[in-house]
């Protein structure tokens, strides 16, 4: 895998590429069953599949692989094998001017984003996912067109087996591409792994494995291994079977992590017992965007050197930072005292800048270290005045680690966008919506309708956390002080939900417990497969 992180149109080499147990796998699972077929590598690399296809001895009738690098291609080109061609080419071109159809496509995408494409590739890009039937967009990633590119050009019954971000279960960018492999192929397995394949850069990944065999059924299954050196037992033919009926109308693909009877209650629960959203109770939207947050968040140390008090304001900007169910002043006071940096800085014009001399030092320090020539302060007229600067009655925790948390904002403190400013529509009552968040139904969502990333972390954007189910009650309240309390002793979740559950499951929702049962497994599912990435 070839990642492109850095604002540089040099690809970084090695140390991505395939291991050679994944991509022999990869290559068993897909000879199994066609009778000396077609393939197609669309991004070879320096021939890592290549070389496990001349160790399985299995026969195919030919080999075309694809790649850009000129010199990984000839390197490429010294594995022996025969009736095999190597094209030092880009794939959106090959896959645009062929009409040769593979029966197995088999490969390790590259993972660029679409700013690092040059025009013509952009431009071929688009024109396959226009072929598809797709809007192409400038969030799309590399990887993506050329697993639709590679779909493409199959025949009626076919294959693909490709090693990809596990951001395609997950990810808004990819929920076309989820549509997509739905209603094209009628037969999908992904298979993750407890151990990061790539660790030194925290990527995630998952073999893709898919099957067109020209029936009307669509079916998918997840399979999870400890690692890569697992699946030399694997049995293929069992995958081409999959149990579970795909879902047309599901966001996400994290639901075929879960078993049957999980999936049923996740998609049942809600209307069952008229259960809405966060959404439906609040906004949720970004914090404030500084475009230089160690900047513009400052300890009481700095505001006091450069006499900034009238332009500091009480700010959290960070989880560790609360402990907690309510955010205080007490707790505010807490932070500061511990050095933390619990100050925003926030002025209005360049009159504040010409009047004192302590914010003309500190403006000027900034631009010493060029904070003023950053993406999003090259922009503004006056690089030192951040835009749309306002507190909310909650926060919601945007990057959390054993689960996200929602908080009321009893400080007023501000935020920058590390956090998600929530604010109660006119009818909702605060405590209650913020009661009611406790229970395992709604973090088993919130582990749903999120991301994982590498490390173990849960990301919501505001437009996931508002999807988040919520069986919101005024009852509920009540609870808002032993959760504060509990937290504050340093309780684990698992004990806090033995409490709230009963109560807002049980006694208020009216779940049975077998229902809740089912909903605290998925969570605990979910969430120590998120975090088990982590270790």
């Amino acid at each position: 895998m070839k990642l492109i992180e850095t604002a540089t149109a040099e690809k970084l080499r090695g140390g991505f590429y395939t291991p050679a147990p994944i991509a022999h796998f990869i290559l068993r699972w897909g000879m199994d069953g066609l009778n000396a077929p077609n393939i197609l590598e669309p991004s070879c690399g320096d021939g890592v599949f290549l070389r496990e296809l001349s160790k399985t001895r299995l026969p195919y009738r030919e080999l075309t692989a694809i790649e850009f690098d000129p010199v990984e291609a000839e390197i490429a080109r010294e594995v022996p094998l025969e009736n095999k061609q190597v094209i030092n080419t880009d794939f959106h071109r090959f896959c645009t001017n062929t009409d040769e159809r593979f029966d197995l496509v088999v490969g390790n995408p590259p993972y660029i984003r679409y700013q690092y494409f040059d025009e013509e590739q952009q431009a071929l890009a688009k024109e396959i996912f226009d072929r598809a039937g797709l809007k192409y967009s400038k969030l799309t990633n590399a990887w993506v067109s050329f697993v639709v590119g590679a779909s493409l050009l199959l025949p009626e019954r076919g294959k693909i087996g490709m090693v990809v971000p596990a951001e395609l279960l997950q990810v808004s960018y990819a929920l076309q591409l989820r549509e997509f492999l739905s209603h094209f192929y009628n037969k999908i397995n992904i298979i993750s792994f407890e151990k990061l394949v790539f660790p030194v850069i925290q990527q995630e990944v998952v073999l893709l494995l898919c099957e067109r065999d020209g029936t009307d059924q669509h079916r998918i299954d997840h399979l999870e291994l400890r690692d890569a050196s697992q699946l030399a037992q694997l049995d293929v033919t069992a995958l081409h079977q999959p149990s579970k009926k795909i879902d047309f109308k599901s966001n996400k693909w994290t639901y075929y992590f879960l078993a049957q009877a999980e999936i049923d209650l996740l998609e049942q629960v809600a209307l069952k017992h008229k259960i809405a959203s966060i959404g439906d109770f609040a906004k949720v939207e970004i914090g404030i965007t500084t475009g230089a947050n160690d900047y513009f968040t400052i300890p009481a140390s700095t505001v006091n050197d450069y006499e900034l008090q009238q332009f500091s304001e009480p700010m959290v900007g960070r989880s560790v930072q609360v402990n907690s169910l309510l955010f205080t002043q007490e707790d505010w006071e807490m932070n500061r005292d511990k050095g933390a940096k619990a100050h925003l800085l926030v002025v209005n014009n360049l009159e504040n800048l010409q009047q004192h001399p302590g914010l003309k030092r500190y403006v000027a320090l900034g631009e010493s270290h060029n904070m003023h020539k950053g993406y999003k302060t090259g922009i503004r007229k006056e690089w030192w005045v951040i835009p749309g600067v306002r507190n909310s009655q909650a926060l919601f925790i945007r990057r959390n680690n054993l689960y996200p948390k929602l908080i009321i904002n009893q400080a007023a403190a501000y935020t920058t966008d590390t956090m998600h400013r929530v604010t109660p529509k006119p009818q909702t009552n605060l405590k209650a919506l913020t009661a009611s968040y406790y229970n395992s139904l709604s973090l088993a969502f919130a582990e749903v309708s999120g991301r994982s990333h590498g490390g173990g972390v849960l990301e919501l954007m505001p437009s996931e956390a508002e999807r988040i189910l919520l069986p919101y009650d005024e009852r509920n309240v009540p609870l808002l002080k032993t959760v504060d309390e509990m937290m504050r002793a340093g309780k684990k979740i698992e004990e806090i939900l033995d409490v709230t559950d009963q109560v807002i499951l049980k006694k208020h929702l009216g779940l049975s417990s077998k229902e809740i049962k089912l909903a605290n497994g998925i969570w605990k599912k979910l969430s120590q497969r998120r975090l088990n990435r982590g270790k």
